[in-house]
């Protein structure tokens, strides 16, 4: 995880304290099932000791903000479990934000592990892209190809993406182009609960007025339609959309799907609408049924436009 710090970005330094306050529940709560590392400058660690746990391990690698699932390592793992970092290109969801240190965090990391960097040659984020484990990609084309990213063209995109995840088969959905800091992040839409199966958040019905709703129910009908890696056509869980939530500004991300699957638990958040956080607990505790759901209030990290996921990147053992 990333220790969110710069002013450049949030220059509220109230705002500041509560997001990193709410970046240190993530962190100690994951820090409970399994190690947690939080990279930030070593000036930030005697501030930062007194929001996280001693089960969170500090590294002094600098950062800006707090989304390690975009700009940290993106690790790969082969037959040998010989472990390595395959390196997607960070600027920043296409010069939008300050990321002077973010961009450099994947790198940093793989030097303090001693371990490869391997160029995955494409611009862009790993929250933009989820895979199934057994050779299966989705993601939506407004943040993969797109020129504030990349200027080559989708099939080069998809053949560099397949290779630097060891993968076989893409599935585009369009997504959309400047709608959010992300482009649209298939991460906060659908995600892999295991190969064969999607979890997908949704409005009660598609609202043409509405391009959110027109883009998500356009990604269920082509997932709908289409088979895996493996020949697998999927089977779609769908949660509902919370309506009542703490915070109402527009471009308040309020996503169940945006979970942390750590050892033993799925961290998920609640965003105070009673009727939709219960449903999205027990579909989630359904659908994960050996592992502890643990929901949490994470709303200012929803207000700078992400979840827990988007905060999160896991290391494989080796």
């Amino acid at each position: 995880m990333q220790w969110p710090v710069s002013r450049d970005v949030h220059p509220d330094p109230v705002f500041l304290g509560a997001l990193q306050r709410t970046n240190a529940d993530v962190a100690n709560t994951i820090a409970e099932f399994e190690p947690v590392v939080m990279l930030m400058e070593s000036r930030y660690r005697s501030s930062a000791e007194r929001w996280l746990g001693r089960g969170v391990e500090i590294w002094d690698i600098p950062t800006d903000d707090l989304w390690c699932r975009d700009s940290g390592p993106l690790f790969v793992i082969n037959d040998n479990r010989e472990i390595a970092v395959a390196r997607i290109r960070f600027n920043g969801w296409g010069n939008k934000q300050a990321h002077v240190n973010d961009g450099r965090v994947a790198e940093r990391v793989a030097e303090r592990l001693g371990i490869p960097v391997i160029d995955a040659g494409v611009v862009g984020e790993a929250g933009g892209i989820e895979a199934d484990g057994e050779g299966t990609l989705i993601a939506h084309e407004s943040s993969w190809v797109n020129d504030n990213r990349d200027r080559d063209p989708r099939h080069t995109i998809e053949r560099r993406l397949l290779q630097a995840l060891g993968a076989e088969k893409m599935i585009w959905a369009p997504g959309i182009k400047g709608a959010d800091i992300t482009d649209y992040h298939i991460d906060a839409l659908a995600r892999f609960t295991r190969p064969g199966q999607i979890i997908i958040q949704l409005p009660e019905r598609p609202d043409d007025r509405d391009p959110w709703s027109v883009s998500a129910f356009q990604t269920l009908e082509l997932l709908r339609d289409a088979t895996d890696a493996k020949g697998r056509s999927f089977d779609i869980v769908e949660v509902p959309e919370p309506y009542r939530t703490r915070v109402t500004s527009s471009d308040f991300v309020a996503s169940y799907v945006n979970y942390y699957a750590c050892n033993g638990a799925i961290v998920a958040a609640q965003f105070g609408d009673r009727e939709t956080d219960t449903q999205a607990r027990a579909t989630l505790q359904t659908l994960f049924p050996d592992r502890e759901i643990v929901t949490l209030n994470v709303d200012p990290i929803g207000e700078t436009g992400g979840g827990i996921h988007c905060a999160t990147q896991q290391q494989p053992s080796p």
